[in-house]
């Protein structure tokens, strides 16, 4: 049985690898921060981790993106995309008024979750709850469960159905995040590569590219070694190096896999100008079934370089 490590029961994370894996029996282990579920992997204490890191509304998740890169040295063995679905989460009792039980946001006096999962709910809080204390906490599950722990202090945390459940509190309002395409790409890391059974979208390479110093339009060299060959770039995103300020990496999002003929000869072109190349995995990439449509227009229309 495989052993993942993950965030706390209850959060996106969790909701997310139930839905990678299906009626396939893994034995999960949470962990509070981020930082433990990358090191359970890179101490061997489960076989993979389960990372969130990128979001539609948010973007990258800069510090997940920061441990893959600096901290560990751990490949990614497969992507899946998932809808983050965030909930007002509390004790109904609370918030209720009048004999029908409409819900009056306004008694609400803070609100708790992850800063990512706050940021994208900002227009209901702001059109229900202006005048609510605004606290992050490590994980929407922990905000949960610290509201769950602190009853009658009209305290609400945003988070997941699967939260809710745990905790057995009440979704006071359901699917609160401001645009409804939010969705997480998550990638599952671990030193050995597996199948899912979830329905296969791409064949992805994601790679590090580390430009020479003093090589005027060196990036224009590197992103012509990919287009000649009509190699499809999703993405691509600087991060800094943390050597020293003004030097950059560049992370690439290739969609093809290192076995093909193409793949190899480009990096072996940006290699010979004296590039730093690493790949940090090449892997199938899943879809969520309802985006799969959406996704495939957006790289059509927009993806290629």
């Amino acid at each position: 049985m495989k052993q993942i490590a993950l965030l706390p029961e209850g959060s996106v994370s969790h909701e997310a690898v139930l839905h990678l894996f299906g009626d396939e029996p893994v034995q999960l282990h949470h962990f509070k921060q981020i930082s433990d579920v990358f090191l359970a992997t890179a101490a061997g204490k489960t076989q993979y981790s389960v990372i969130p890191i990128e979001n539609t509304i948010e973007g990258s998740v800069s510090l997940h993106m920061d441990w893959l890169v600096h901290e560990v040295d751990i490949p990614m063995q497969v992507e899946w995309v998932y809808p983050s679905i965030q909930n007002l989460i509390g004790r109904r009792e609370e918030f209720q008024t009048g004999a029908e039980g409409t819900m009056d946001y306004s008694k609400v006096k803070k609100v708790l979750s992850h800063p990512v999962a706050m940021a994208q709910c900002m227009q209901f809080i702001r059109s229900h709850m202006p005048y609510a204390e605004l606290e992050h906490v490590g994980s929407t599950s922990e905000a949960v469960e610290i509201v769950s722990r602190h009853p009658g202090a009209g305290w609400a945390a945003i988070g997941t159905t699967l939260g809710a459940k745990r905790h057995r509190l009440d979704i006071l309002a359901d699917r609160v995040t401001d645009h409804n395409n939010n969705y997480t790409r998550f990638v599952l890391i671990g030193p050995e590569s597996l199948q899912v059974g979830a329905n296969r979208f791409e064949q992805k390479t994601s790679i590090l590219v580390t430009l020479p110093e003093d090589f005027p339009g060196a990036l224009h060299q590197v992103l012509s070694a990919f287009a000649w060959r009509k190699l499809n770039l999703s993405r691509i995103e600087s991060r800094p190096t943390k050597k020293r300020l003004g030097s950059y990496y560049f992370y690439m999002d290739v969609l093809a896999p290192m076995d093909s003929v193409l793949l190899p000869s480009a990096i072996g072109e940006i290699e010979a100008l004296g590039c730093q190349v690493r790949i940090l995995g090449s892997y199938p990439s899943y879809t969520y079934e309802g985006l799969k449509s959406e996704v495939q227009q957006s790289w059509q229309n927009n993806g290629s370089i």
